[in-house]
């Protein structure tokens, strides 16, 4: 399967961030979504960042409460990992886990148009199991 089947099961979303945006109002927008991670671009395209629900804690644990009326740039990661429409997932899977990522941003042409979570991924691999194993069954049972 490719990531861009998973991003038109899951559409094309993605929460973005300014690198002037407050540490404070990213935590607003990570609980307004129920998401654990946000994309920090100046434009809806380019790629400055990405800041995770870890990256606040980490922060929040080395400098204390005055780390959310920061901006997110000061505590973004600023060397993003990022994949195309036309990866497989099996290879997602793999930098996901070798690096410990959880969020990747998608990009085409050098635009932003997705983000695939660590979710998505194990989603789609019990997806592919199911149909594996209703297949083998079909076979099996003679209905092939």
């Amino acid at each position: 399967m490719r990531i861009a089947e998973i991003l038109r099961r899951k559409g094309n979303a993605v929460a973005t961030v300014t690198p002037e945006t407050t540490v404070r109002t990213l935590l607003g927008i990570l609980a307004e979504h129920n998401i654990g991670a946000v994309v920090v671009t100046p434009d809806d395209a380019e790629i400055a960042g990405i800041v995770s629900e870890r990256d606040v804690v980490r922060r929040l644990h080395e400098f204390g409460a005055q780390v959310l009326d920061r901006p997110v740039s000061d505590i973004m990661t600023r060397a993003v990992r990022t994949c195309s429409p036309a990866d497989h997932v099996d290879g997602l899977r793999t930098t996901m886990t070798e690096h410990r990522i959880r969020h990747l941003p998608v990009v085409q042409d050098g635009r932003l148009i997705g983000i695939v979570s660590i979710g998505d991924v194990v989603k789609s691999a019990i997806s592919e199991l199911a149909s594996e194993r209703q297949q083998l069954t079909e076979y099996i049972q003679g209905r092939y």
